[in-house]
């Protein structure tokens, strides 16, 4: 077995999830791991999975002729961010534009890597505004100074005027 990632997006329909599950299935694969979302219409997402490495071109072809979606597939390897710590860093405050600009930054400045980044609107009816959520997943070492990257996140949350914890 080995690993493949396929990312896709297409016009959102029921169905979409159980048709890719079903050739993973019949190619002798496992579903590793997915994450999916519904965006402006679409859908769209992407996939783990491991599958025999004979079958890896059999699936692409398979999946390239998915009426519905594109998909775009690459082997997997082995990440070095899987030996290391990580920490999630919450951010909260009224929507406007540059937030994700200014935080992700930060982070490289911090030579940081996001493992995983979710960001999100929603209604601020006690505000009449909307208000941005998100949540990032980063890969430290064991001896990171998180003070210092609290301090950098700190200096620019007043200004953004967001709330920002690490945990």
């Amino acid at each position: 077995m080995k690993p493949i990632i396929f990312t896709l997006v297409g016009q959102d329909k029921p169905g979409l999830i159980s048709d890719l599950a079903k050739t993973v299935y019949a190619m002798g694969g496992n579903w590793l791991g997915s994450n999916f979302s519904h965006m402006a219409g679409h859908f769209a997402g992407f996939v783990q999975v491991d599958i025999p490495l004979e079958k890896h071109q059999v699936l692409m072809e398979r999946l390239s002729e998915h009426p519905d979606l594109k998909i775009h597939l690459l082997p997997g390897e082995i990440s070095q961010d899987d030996k290391l710590q990580s920490v999630t860093i919450d951010i909260t405050g009224n929507d406007k534009s540059g937030i994700v600009q200014e935080l992700t930054q930060i982070l490289s400045q911090f030579n940081l890597n996001i493992i995983k980044f979710d960001s999100r609107l929603e209604s601020a009816p006690n505000w009449g505004g909307e208000l941005f959520k998100a949540k990032a997943t980063i890969a430290i070492a064991a001896d990171f100074d998180l003070d210092s990257l609290q301090e950098a996140l700190e200096s620019v949350a007043n200004d953004l005027m967001v709330d920002i914890e690490i945990q």
